[in-house]
């Protein structure tokens, strides 16, 4: 199930405190995310979608 990631996981991979990413969610404004028991889990497709959104809506700043 390697397309299924933790907060920690999805925190580590945009490079964020998972705090950060717990707030997003409470927000609901972070990637898309369900729970499975206490934990809560992330598909690795979602989280690519959100960044390739947050890419669009915010654009190139290096560009």
């Amino acid at each position: 199930m390697g397309d299924l990631l933790l907060t920690d996981e999805v925190a580590a991979c945009i490079r964020v405190p998972a705090a950060t990413l717990r707030y997003w969610r409470h927000c609901g404004t972070g990637p898309r995310s369900f729970k499975v028991g206490r934990r809560v889990m992330y598909r690795r497709a979602d989280v690519e979608a959100w960044l390739d959104r947050q890419y669009a809506d915010g654009g190139n700043p290096a560009a």
